[in-house]
């Protein structure tokens, strides 16, 4: 309800400024701000088709969210149409954590589109990192198996990468937050 009167007090300025011989074609500030700010706000299945583009920029996205970080409640997890569809959101200085009741409710975050990438020498390092892990626990455990693994699937998603696309690397995209509210 609130909603339809505050357009419809929209609509009287628009027309009563338009009746007063106005500009016709040049839209008040507050007008613009809340047309900007309504088609601004993106879906997640709209940011991540259009991450390449909107990288470093700032972005208002919704979801619903599915998971908040138990270690200080520092990252969360939108999800657009289906579960294929998530981006990560990392609290920033602004938000400082997330609160609990975020979780299995629309939140609309605001922030910077960061794209994370994985090539050949992130690669390498890990299997360093993994390799170094390894010998101090003086043995190879499911852990080691499991990330060799995911390192294996990451080379061969990168070699398909490059033949279609010419691109070595994997990107994965995260908004660092500037601030959020939940819809519910």
């Amino acid at each position: 309800m609130r909603h339809f009167v505050y357009c419809a007090a929209l609509a009287a300025a628009v027309f009563f400024l338009a009746g007063c011989g106005g500009n016709p074609n040049k839209k008040n500030a507050s007008e613009t701000q809340t047309s900007e700010t309504q088609s601004s706000v993106m879906e997640v299945d709209n940011l991540l088709a259009d991450a390449e583009k909107l990288t470093g920029g700032k972005v208002t996205v919704e979801g619903v969210c599915t998971h908040i970080c138990r270690h200080g409640g520092r990252k969360i997890f939108l999800m657009g149409t289906d579960d294929t569809q998530v981006i990560r959101i990392e609290a920033g200085e602004k938000i400082g954590s997330f609160k609990p009741e975020c979780v299995n409710n629309v939140v609309r975050v605001t922030g910077t589109l960061v794209e994370d990438r994985i090539d050949e020498a992130y690669l390498a390092e890990w299997e360093l990192r993994l390799k170094d892990q390894i010998a101090r626990q003086h043995g190879e455990g499911e852990a080691g198996c499991s990330a060799e693994k995911r390192i294996a699937d990451f080379r061969a998603r990168i070699a398909d990468r490059k033949a279609k696309e010419g691109k070595e690397y994997l990107s994965f995209y995260h908004v660092d937050g500037g601030s959020y509210e939940v819809l519910k």
